[in-house]
């Protein structure tokens, strides 16, 4: 499987996914900190953090898709459609938590929650992304 969106030898997908990954993780941090030690600024960090790794996700979305739907191999495929499938989720999980962040007084419990049923999700996807990767394609561009 040779990525279509790439710059140069270099697939663009995976550059910009970690620092979505990366915003979401923190994200969740942001939000035990918050929680636990009940400094204001941790949830405002986790609310503009939240709202990046939703920028981020949807710029990394588009080269993904042009290399998913490029792919020939029908398991390979079939692995990049659920890996799609789960990160739409995710995305769509971390908006409506961004929303519900911007309409709840603070401290309340569910953003957390979805914040973390959010990293869980992007956890099981990028291990999928990686089996496509790693497992199936053996690291060819």
């Amino acid at each position: 499987m040779a990525a279509r969106a790439k710059i140069g030898k270099h697939p663009v997908h995976p550059m910009i996914v970690p620092l979505t990954i990366g915003l979401w993780i923190f994200t969740f941090v942001c939000d035990l900190l918050y929680f636990f030690g009940e400094n204001a600024v941790w949830d405002q960090i986790a609310f503009y953090t939240m709202a990046g790794g939703i920028v981020g996700a949807s710029l990394a979305a588009i080269p993904g898709f042009i290399d998913l739907i490029s792919m020939k191999d029908p398991k390979i495929k079939q692995i990049g459609l659920f890996h799609m499938m789960i990160n739409l989720g995710a995305v769509i999980l971390f908006v409506f938590n961004l929303w519900l962040r911007y309409t709840s007084p603070a401290g309340v419990l569910l953003p957390v929650v979805l914040s973390f049923i959010g990293v869980c999700a992007i956890g099981i996807s990028g291990w999928l992304g990686g089996e496509m990767v790693y497992v199936y394609c053996r690291c060819r561009t």
